[in-house]
């Protein structure tokens, strides 16, 4: 039995994307806030030698593939 081959959806689009797109293009400052917001909260250094001592001790070497046992 062959099987109709399908239509693909080229112009479809989902409800999520086109909230995100009308918002963002109703409000374009919103991608600037977001990047100050993650500038704030993630992209920063550690501010003393002894916390970015901490965070180097915390670290953990991890194997390449870390579902592998050891060998």
């Amino acid at each position: 039995m062959v099987r109709p081959r399908m239509k693909k959806q080229i112009d479809y689009v989902s409800e999520a994307t086109s909230f995100v797109r009308d918002l963002l293009r109703e409000r374009p400052h919103l991608i600037e806030e977001q990047r100050k917001a993650r500038a704030r909260w993630w992209d920063k250094q550690p501010d003393a030698p002894a916390e970015a001592q901490k965070v180097a001790e915390a670290l953990v070497k991890q194997q390449g593939y870390v579902y592998q046992t050891k060998l």
